[in-house]
């Protein structure tokens, strides 16, 4: 059983799921396309290990990372003397990947040149290196993905019809972040873990107007640019509670759809005190304006109480309650990584984490 750790619960991420579980077993070609940061290798991954091929190579080539003149023999390898440098007969990823799965990215760079001799290895499971005249055969299943309108490039005469057709067999289309905004929260809470593991830190709680306006950024960048967010604020966390700071940079950004009701200091964020002022400020309000106490504010930033009520001071933040009740639970992690029979005493979360799986 293989198991793709893939994170959502919106309803267009499972019928993608779904897609994936389809064709997995299958060896069709399949045509991942989306916009820059949607996840694409990510969904290559996952088709790969839940296919049947899953324990042999997946070798991956980008095609627009590669110069033209190059890009045949990274392919299809070359032949001792077959060009100036060569001095050494090459294996190309065709035969590195024999029997397992060759994922093509950014498949609508590939030179116009070499797309007849892709298309032959494909339909022919067989090629030449470069400078050689013996025939390889190999067995390889072809997952290629693109950010660019393939069909408007065949009828512009920039990639072939033949090939076009070839690879896409089984075509999948991975939306927008901004159209699976239901899934944001979780993506959010799992990159915080990771990467707060990664720096040794321990952060358990995004405070509320910092998934707020995370939720209605536009997320121009996708799921990438989401990621990059999360690691700066984790960065700058030094307690527990995740910095609010990359909340204020989108607000300031001014592309969100739907834009959130934010508290008015996170509109005039001019210096670092006013900064300071609105992460102690946001933070209070999450702990009810409790500073001291294991669950105050202090505690969740990660200083003594002493040192939290002297800023407050300097920044001339009042303190309308330094007891009372304690703070109502916060948003809890949800696992979206492992088997949630890990992690005993941890209460159930109503969003589900969803995996690919292919038995």
């Amino acid at each position: 059983m293989a198991i793709a750790d893939l994170i959502g619960s919106s309803e267009t991420f499972r019928d993608l799921l779904e897609a994936v579980r389809i064709v997995a077993p299958v060896d069709s070609a399949v045509l991942i396309q989306g916009e820059t940061g949607t996840g694409k290798e990510v969904i290559a991954r996952a088709i790969h290990e839940a296919s049947c091929r899953r324990n042999k190579p997946l070798v991956s080539i980008n095609c627009a990372a590669i110069p033209a003149a190059l890009l045949e023999s990274e392919l299809f390898g070359h032949e001792r003397g077959a060009f100036t440098g060569a001095v050494a007969q090459t294996v190309g990823r065709f035969q590195a990947a024999n029997e397992g799965t060759l994922f093509l990215d950014e498949l609508g760079d590939l030179p116009l040149e070499l797309q007849p001799k892709l298309l032959r290895a494909l339909q022919e499971k067989q090629f030449e290196r470069l400078g050689g005249n013996r025939t390889i055969r190999t067995d390889v299943r072809i997952v290629a993905a693109t950010n660019q309108n393939l069909s408007q490039m065949v009828q512009d005469k920039k990639f072939r019809a033949d090939l076009y057709y070839r690879l896409n067999v089984f075509p999948l289309t991975l939306p927008p972040l901004r159209e699976r905004r239901e899934d944001i929260p979780l993506l959010a809470e799992h990159f915080v873990r990771e990467f707060a593991n990664r720096q040794g830190k321990t952060i358990d709680t995004i405070p509320a107007h910092v998934m707020n306006a995370l939720e209605h950024y536009d997320w121009p960048g996708n799921i990438r640019e989401l990621q990059n967010v999360i690691e700066r604020a984790v960065i700058m966390t030094t307690g527990r509670v995740l910095n609010s700071y990359p909340a204020q940079d989108l607000i300031r950004s001014g592309t969100t759809a739907n834009r959130p009701f934010e508290p008015a200091e996170l509109m005039n964020i001019k210096t670092l005190a006013d900064a300071d002022r609105a992460h102690i400020t946001a933070i209070l309000r999450e702990s009810n304006w409790v500073v001291g106490g294991p669950r105050g504010a202090a505690a969740q930033l990660g200083v003594p109480r002493t040192t939290l009520l002297a800023k407050m001071r300097r920044l001339g933040i009042s303190s309308v309650v330094t007891r009372g009740r304690p703070m109502q639970p916060k948003r809890r992690f949800a696992y979206v990584m492992g088997d949630p029979a890990k992690h005993p005493g941890e209460e159930s979360t109503s969003v589900q984490a969803v995996r690919a799986v292919a038995v």
